[in-house]
């Protein structure tokens, strides 16, 4: 019940970090990444034993070569996308590849890549996020069909766009500072982190609201802020354990994994930690203020 009592506030706070959040994309530009602007493509395959991706890293800080993105291929291969390069850069790339000439290995390609690829990518993502807010619209009020008083059935799909909105922004605005402070670029990880935060956040929202919906149901004799509040008061934990229990792990992966996935376990811990906060402090404090509106009207 504290949280319904105070749902001004904890919807005050979510409204002020969105609109930082934007504040943050204008002021500080996103760094476009090579999956979206271009650049060039190396791959090399190891004679005997591939280094580990973490003893690369090391090597590639010591390049002046931009922001490099290593992924392996094969048993003995790796693929690293750059800036254009010119032969001296090329050639200072695949010394640093073979820890300076220590791990003998063969290009077996070099080309440019263009930017259709990335473009193409966020066409998608776009359309895909767009698909999946109807998606949870609809699904929502039919699955609340049988309890569309006091609120309306599809204002609890509405209210889940809302937050899902909400857990999406607030990571990119984050993102746009670490982009400006220190050097990260939106590539195609960037993309799947967004889309993969979208998925998990609605489900901790969709289960609070599913509590909500069997406790009118059972038509408990109390308005319906109070049965959103006990709601809440016999889900919350369940919702902050289980983020935990992947916040964890993706802490674990910034910490511990190799450098190429840093930003992107650092934006789903973002994303699952607002995601966590807004399916209780602003989906269900947004339905009662709702439901409050429409009784003055």
């Amino acid at each position: 019940m504290f949280i319904i009592k105070h749902k001004k506030i904890f919807i005050s706070i979510s409204a002020f970090l969105v609109l930082l959040s934007v504040i943050a994309l204008f002021v500080f530009p996103l760094r476009i990444g090579i999956d979206f602007k271009g650049g060039a493509l190396t791959e090399v395959a190891y004679k005997t034993e591939r280094p580990p991706q973490a003893l690369l890293d090391a090597q590639f800080k010591n390049l002046d070569l931009g922001n490099l993105l290593i992924q392996p291929t094969g048993d003995l291969g790796y693929i690293v996308k750059s800036a254009d390069l010119n032969e001296a850069q090329h050639n200072l790339l695949l010394k640093a590849l073979s820890l300076d000439g220590k791990n003998p290995l063969e290009e077996k390609n070099f080309n440019s890549i263009g930017p259709s690829v990335g473009r193409e990518l966020t066409r998608k993502a776009l359309i895909a996020i767009v698909l999946v807010s109807l998606g949870i619209i609809l699904f929502i009020a039919f699955a609340f069909r049988k309890v569309s008083r006091p609120v309306s059935s599809w204002k609890y799909g509405l209210m889940a766009v809302v937050s899902l909105l909400h857990d999406v922004i607030i990571p990119i605005g984050l993102f746009t500072l670490l982009s400006h402070f220190y050097g990260a670029e939106a590539d195609t990880l960037f993309v799947v982190a967004a889309l993969t935060i979208l998925g998990l956040s609605v489900s901790d929202t969709i289960v609070i609201f599913d509590r909500i919906r069997e406790n009118l149901r059972n038509k408990m004799n109390d308005s319906f802020s109070d049965t959103v509040g006990k709601s809440l008061d016999q889900s919350y934990m369940r919702s902050i354990f289980t983020s935990l229990t992947v916040i964890i792990v993706l802490l674990s992966l910034f910490f511990f994994g190799p450098e190429s996935t840093k930003y992107f376990a650092l934006m789903l811990t973002a994303g699952m930690f607002f995601g966590t906060y807004s399916s209780i402090f602003l989906a269900s404090p947004l339905l009662v203020l709702i439901e409050e509106l429409q009784k003055k009207k």
